[in-house]
């Protein structure tokens, strides 16, 4: 059965949406689902704007033959070539094979190297090429590195729409609702947008920022992306976060709390200081256990929060290991400008707050407020003073 929902009077959705996948990328959990989103441009010529991930094929195939109705297909523009968005294309062609593919120079070489051949009509466009198709035209460009080197993004200056590839996308498969404004999406789909930017984009902020310049010399009043609601509404708030995020600033002051704990020991000083700054006034703050909580929620929360304590227990006279593989992601994400405090365990050799401190100061802009608390198996009573100034310390830092 298909499924389109019209946009705007002559743009159409026909993307889909896949609640089978568990791992996005084979790497991040979507308990939510994902959509594949695709558009439909039906002017003197009609241009189909990507295609899906092969999961969902079957319906992409008959929404984009109802949307058609019976019309021919005369381009496809291709935004980015990563197969969640382009496994589809050259099975689409043998369906429209009049159909010309316009995408950049690099992506057609991409197109080679995933199919063993180019397209048979293919337009390579630049920064600033045009396309007429009549009442509309479409503006191209480009945006390398967000998040793959051969990006880019169209502007429908007569609807005044932006396509954006995966800028400004999220997780979540759609339910009915394709717009933004149709949902509650501060409470319920910010955080999933935050992780779907942090871990797919958040790496490239430069290049973001680049973007963004480029975007705020443009009128626009409708956003398309790959993932996620279409944006109508609201633009402005949406296209800020962005702006934090890929400033690596933080989005929210207040306190996250993330421990690497073999038997609790670890965990209770890490909420036990939970419980002293919370008695000092400092609202928000959030708690995770490094051992069950996905990576690219804890780098997101990192990302969100400006100040970040981290717990470990040494382990194999190293850093517990969920913490040290935190570590590790919070480096190949660029995480910066933040405050950090340390808490570490080990029975007889204590090395991980040492060792965090070397993994940190790899790191820009990392601030690291107060002493490390040391445990020895146990937080002892006699500690309990140490841990309130360092309590003190985070305040003072806020």
């Amino acid at each position: 059965m298909y499924n389109i929902q019209k946009i705007n009077n002559d743009l159409v959705y026909v993307g889909a949406s896949d609640r089978r996948l568990a791992l996005f990328e084979n790497v991040y959990p979507i308990p939510r689902g994902v959509s594949y989103n695709s558009y439909m441009l039906m002017d003197e010529k009609t241009v189909l704007f990507d295609t899906v991930d092969a999961s969902v094929a079957s319906q992409f195939y008959e929404n984009v033959s109802v949307a058609l109705a019976g019309r021919k297909l005369d381009f496809v523009v291709v935004h980015h070539m990563e197969p969640d968005h382009a496994a589809t294309l050259m099975d689409l062609l043998l369906r429209y094979p009049e159909a010309t593919v316009v995408t950049t120079a690099k992506a057609a070489q991409m197109m080679e190297q995933f199919y063993g051949a180019k397209p048979v009509n293919l337009q390579a466009v630049k920064e600033g090429d045009t396309l007429c198709t009549g009442v509309h035209t479409l503006v191209f460009t480009m945006a390398p590195m967000v998040h793959w080197p051969e990006v880019m993004m169209t502007y429908d200056s007569t609807n005044k729409t932006l396509f954006s590839a995966d800028a400004f996308g999220t997780f979540g498969a759609l339910s009915g609702n394709l717009f933004a404004d149709q949902m509650d999406f501060e409470h319920e789909w910010l955080g999933e947008a935050r992780r779907y930017y942090i871990n797919i984009v958040g790496k490239y902020g430069l290049q973001v920022q680049n973007v963004l310049k480029k975007a705020a010399a443009l009128d626009i009043q409708t956003i398309c992306p790959l993932h996620g609601p279409v944006w109508r509404e609201n633009l402005g708030w949406f296209i800020g976060k962005h702006d934090v995020w890929s400033k690596y600033e933080p989005e929210d002051k207040g306190v996250v709390i993330i421990y690497g704990s073999i038997y609790g020991h670890t965990e209770a000083a890490a909420l036990r200081l939970g419980t002293l700054l919370s008695e000092r006034g400092v609202k928000g703050i959030k708690a995770y256990d490094a051992s069950h909580t996905h990576a690219s929620k804890l780098v997101a929360e990192c990302f969100r929060a400006s100040h970040v304590v981290l717990a470990s227990s040494t382990y194999n006279n190293g850093i517990f290991t969920p913490m040290e593989n935190l570590m590790a992601d919070l480096k190949a994400h660029a995480w910066q400008k933040r405050t950090v405090a340390l808490i570490e365990n080990g029975s007889w050799a204590p090395q991980a707050a040492k060792l965090m401190r070397a993994e940190l100061e790899q790191m820009k802009d990392i601030t690291i407020v107060g002493d490390a608390l040391a445990l020895k198996s146990a937080m002892q009573p006699s500690q309990e003073a140490q841990l309130s100034i360092l309590a003190d310390q985070i305040v003072a830092s806020l």
